[in-house]
């Protein structure tokens, strides 16, 4: 369960943005949004969903960019450029793109996590400096690392390494760790790399595998981050595949009928060897199955639910956190809606799932469906050119700007109540193409 992400000098984020799971403070109703997990008698809350407005270029993807980016040095463990050059998110792989464009000087970027996994509740940090944007010649460095678990600190990097109690984590460390630990402190402290996360190199090799595998699956299995949806393309993989067969999916087309499809069916043809296959468009012709390349005959809608269903159904059955750029882009909301009501129920809602994206669609700003601590906004000042991140809850009750949960929150957006808006018109534009007879 995601509790906090924060990240600083971040593209449009200078300051510090953080994005909250945690319910606001004398925030009431639809209490069904809340999950909560009990480590050592505390209880820990947090929210199972969360949506993002802003305008054009405000920022919201870069809340998502952020996440992705994170996840992705974490998971190579330092901060080398990637090899891989298959995320759609770039700065991901090739970090002189992180910093923000406009800074002089170089400065720090952080990112912060605190999340629950397996009844531990994990707090990891670190701050780096890549140099200014595009400073691809420059020396990088790790600044400050830090690793909590239940609250107590395990162990603090910055200009040195320091080390708080394990006593939270000791049936976590390695064999026989308590004979070696003055060994493994003193060999860690004098073996640091500027480029690598001291989490995954050496405490992960000397002082708990275990712990850093719990946070490594999180971050690779539960925390699953879609950056560019419209460009995501599901690729199934299935064990002892036969050539020029057709694997059809139950749930799949059970959900497909429900969305609009009945027909034809949907399912993943095997044509070559090894293990992937191809969404096709089943029919029977003749007593005979056909395939066609979905894209051929399906709409660009119906593909992109049929990728991202499996994806929703998945961290419902696991408890991971769904991250998705514009994941309303192309589906009707009824079924959007649908989804989201499905993340609330708390009687299939079992396992904690949360589900966050961004969107232009203000049919979500309802206080029936979302909680104001789960409206999350998005503003880019127009001066500085730098975002900032805020919730409806924000606002509190009182004032004129106050918001209150029987409000019209729609209203109250396109009369700019609450900012994250921007006033488009294009008339001046045209107004000199055509009335001066102008050419574009």
């Amino acid at each position: 369960m995601l509790l906090e992400f924060k990240a600083s000098n971040y593209k449009s984020f200078k300051e510090e943005m953080i994005f909250s799971l945690v319910p606001a403070s004398k925030q009431k109703g639809l209490d069904y949004s809340i999950l909560e997990e009990i480590i050592n008698k505390k209880t820990y809350r947090g929210l199972c969903s969360s949506v993002i407005y802003g305008s054009n270029a405000s920022g919201k993807t870069n809340i998502i960019s952020a996440m992705d980016t994170f996840k992705s040095i974490v998971l190579r463990g330092n901060l080398r450029n990637s090899a891989e050059k298959d995320n759609p998110n770039v700065a991901a792989g090739v970090l002189e793109l992180i910093p923000n464009n406009s800074l002089e000087t170089a400065e720090p970027v952080s990112f912060s996590i605190k999340f629950v996994v397996n009844g531990l509740l994990v707090e990891y940090s670190f701050s780096m400096d890549l140099g200014r944007f595009l400073d691809v010649e420059y020396p990088r460095k790790i600044l400050s690392e830090s690793l909590a678990v239940n609250e107590n600190l395990i162990f603090l990097r910055k200009e040195k390494l320091e080390f708080g109690s394990f006593d939270t984590i000791d049936i976590l460390l390695v064999n026989e760790f308590a004979l070696n630990a003055e060994g493994a402190v003193s060999l860690a402290k004098s073996n640091l790399n500027d480029e690598e996360l001291f989490l995954v190199n050496g405490f992960k090799n000397m002082f708990s595998a275990k712990l850093v595998a719990m946070i490594h699956d999180w971050l690779d299995q539960q925390l699953i981050v879609i950056y560019r949806a419209d460009a995501m393309h599901l690729i199934r993989k299935f064990n002892n595949l036969k050539k020029k067969s057709v694997y059809v999916e139950k749930t799949l087309n059970e959900a497909a009928v429900y969305f609009g499809i009945n027909s034809n069916a949907l399912g993943y043809v095997v044509e070559g060897e090894g293990d992937e296959a191809k969404l096709c468009s089943i029919f029977d012709k003749n007593s005979e199955k056909t395939a066609i390349p979905a894209e051929l005959f399906e709409s660009y809608g119906t593909i992109r639910f049929i990728n991202i269903f499996p994806l929703v159904v998945g961290v419902l059955q696991n408890g991971g956190t769904l991250v998705v750029d514009e994941f309303d882009a192309s589906i009707h909301p009824m079924a959007l809606m649908n989804i989201i009501n499905i993340f609330h129920n708390d009687e299939i809602n079992i396992h904690h799932a949360q589900l966050i994206f961004n969107t232009h669609n203000p049919i979500f700003l309802n206080s029936n469906l979302y909680r104001q601590d789960e409206i999350k906004f998005v503003e880019r000042d127009e001066d500085s050119h730098f975002s900032s991140h805020y919730s409806l809850s924000d606002f509190g009750t009182a004032g004129k700007k106050g918001s209150r949960k029987n409000e019209d929150y729609m209203k109250n957006y396109f009369i700019d109540r609450y900012g994250a808006i921007k006033d488009v018109d294009f008339t001046p534009i045209f107004e000199e193409l055509i009335v001066q007879g102008k050419e574009v």
